[in-house]
């Protein structure tokens, strides 16, 4: 609920920037950006030696499994965060997360963590249906209880 409030306090500060030459960029939250990059460089430990393409299976529950969703989560507050940017914002932004190649490592993660056959498991009447559902298909609730 809290995400997307936050860029309204950029936006005060954003007439200060733009009268310089060099490639501006404005970071999103400290605070979850430092927590962003703590997490990425456990999840670069975890994945080392899976190369792109492969993909990595992770156990439900385990420790891995929980540093992964909570990275998932905190890209998914971040990505809140940018919708409601202003488009001003949200290029400043995006100038920081390409200066700390925050982006490229989502995108390795992603295509590591990806599941060879995303074939979405759901009730026992869903899957008697011929139609085939998939993690792409359907709609994910992330809600935590």
């Amino acid at each position: 609920r809290l995400m997307p409030e936050l860029p309204k306090f950029d936006d005060e500060d954003l007439k200060s920037y733009g009268d310089e030459e060099e490639e501006l960029a404005l970071s999103p939250p400290a605070a979850l950006m430092s927590i962003l990059a703590t997490q990425e460089l456990l999840l670069e430990n975890i994945l080392e030696c899976i190369p792109v393409g492969e993909f990595a299976v992770i156990q439900p529950l385990s420790d891995e499994f929980c540093l992964v969703l909570g990275y998932l989560l905190t890209w998914k507050l971040t990505l809140a965060f940018f919708k409601a940017a202003s488009s001003q914002l949200r290029v400043l932004y995006s100038q920081y997360l390409r200066r700390t190649k925050s982006l490229n490592k989502l995108l390795y993660h992603l295509f590591r963590l990806m599941p060879e056959n995303p074939v979405f498991s759901g009730p026992a009447s869903e899957v008697l249906n011929k139609d085939t559902k998939t993690f792409f298909t359907e709609e994910l609730r992330l809600d935590v209880k």
